[in-house]
This record gives structure tokens, C-alpha cells and sequence, in this order.
């Protein structure tokens, strides 16, 4: 319901309107460069740890350490290989009430995220996601299971969406 406010001054009156709630958005999906920021971490956690295992065996002589080299280098490619797929799994959807939250392929999470009860949303940006002109949002309840972070927005959509989210919390707590 609009509110109407008269200017102190007795100049011209004001229309403050609360946020309406979104229509159902749909699924939607993260940008598919989040792909790069994923592969590019996974990468980097191989080269560290296959590096440690190579240094280990060449400087110790342990047999064990250039197997589990290998082991890991081919357990990330595997992952690497994977990293499209789950990128594509990653969704969120805005609807009246809360923002629904997707993830996985094998093992599936869907987060319902109730607006009234948002109390954090925060915007975290990584070197290579800066890079790529993108931004994960974190939404924080009270409750610590709940806290739910998607990743992989492009800049201007998370700012716009950490927006509207605080306008929508902040109207639906007053009503609590």
C-alpha cells in the first residue's frame, strides 16, 4: 500500500511505494563463464597438491606419494570434466514468498530462502570471478543450514538482486 508523505517544508507531497513481490522468475541460471572460475580453481588445487606429492617423491624417494600424484591429477581431470554440467545444475528462482535455491547432479540441494527471514545478503567477489565481471550472493538466516550462496552472477544482476532482496526482507520482517 503506497504511503504518502508531505515534505517538511510544505513543498510538494512524496509517494513512497513497498517493493511488490516478484512474479515466479523461473528457474534461472548462473552465467556460463562461472564455468572458467571453476575450472581455474580446480586447477590450481591440483597443480598444489600433485606438485606436493611430485616434490615429496623426487626429494624423499616415496613410491606412495608419486601414486597418489597421479591418483589426484587424474581425479581433478575427471572433476574438470564435470564442471560444465554442474555449472549448468546451478538455478535459483524468485517467487512471492522466497527464492528457491538448485544445486548438483548427483547429490541435488533446493534451498527455500523465505524473504521475511533474510537476514544478511552480501555480495563476495573472487580474483578470477572479478576478472570475468562476476559475483556470488550469500543470503544468511538465523539459522546456519540455510545460509545459501549462489554463484556465478554477472555484477550488475547480483547488485540489482541484493537490492530488491533487502527492500523485500525488510518489508516482509516489519510485518512479523
Amino acid at each position: 500500500m503506497p504511503e504518502i508523505r508531505d515534505d517538511a517544508n510544505g513543498g510538494e507531497a512524496t509517494t513512497a511505494v513497498e517493493p511488490a513481490a516478484p512474479a515466479d522468475t523461473g528457474w534461472l541460471r548462473v552465467s556460463p563463464k562461472y564455468i572458467v572460475v571453476e575450472v581455474v580453481g580446480s586447477l590450481i588445487g591440483m597443480v598444489v597438491f600433485v606438485g606436493a606429492f611430485t616434490i615429496a617423491y623426487l626429494l624423499w624417494g616415496q613410491w606412495w606419494a608419486l601414486w597418489a600424484a597421479i591418483v589426484i591429477g587424474v581425479a581433478s581431470l575427471v572433476g574438470i570434466a564435470f564442471e560444465p554440467r554442474r555449472v549448468r545444475s546451478i538455478g535459483y528462482r524468485l517467487r512471492e514468498d522466497d527464492l528457491l535455491f538448485r544445486r548438483g547432479i548427483m547429490f541435488q540441494r533446493q534451498v527455500a530462502v523465505p524473504y521475511g527471514r533474510m537476514q544478511l545478503v552480501d555480495i563476495t567477489r573472487g580474483p578470477v570471478a572479478r576478472a570475468l565481471g562476476l559475483a556470488d550472493l550469500k543470503f544468511v538466516t538465523a539459522a546456519a543450514s540455510t545460509a545459501v550462496t549462489v554463484p556465478g552472477l554477472p555484477m550488475e544482476e547480483a547488485d540489482r538482486l541484493r537490492d530488491e532482496l533487502v527492500a523485500l526482507a525488510e518489508t516482509r520482517r516489519a510485518g512479523l
